[in-house]
């Protein structure tokens, strides 16, 4: 609880946003050509916005405003992506 008697969230902390940020920018590296053609993307989709796109409908919040406790989750989602291309 928070100083006040509030629950407060705890958001990633600096460290595991930039840990996180940088397996964005990875999972991004591998889905570059593998994701599919879409017609509102005709010349090419950008599979880093695509991954943080997912990242925050996935977990309803941007990557920075995941709480630390969810970490793991998030890795594992981003290595759900790379085996999902969509």
């Amino acid at each position: 609880m928070g100083s006040n008697g509030s629950f407060s969230t705890v958001i990633l902390n600096k460290e595991n946003a930039s840990k996180i940020w940088r397996l964005i920018q990875q999972t991004g590296d591998e889905l570059l050509g593998k994701l599919p053609e879409h017609p509102n993307h005709p010349k090419g989709r950008n599979p880093y916005a695509h991954v943080a796109l997912e990242v925050k409908n996935h977990f309803q919040m941007t990557y920075k405003d995941i709480p630390d406790e969810k970490f793991n989750e998030v890795v594992n989602y981003l290595e759900f992506l790379k085996q999902n291309p969509s």
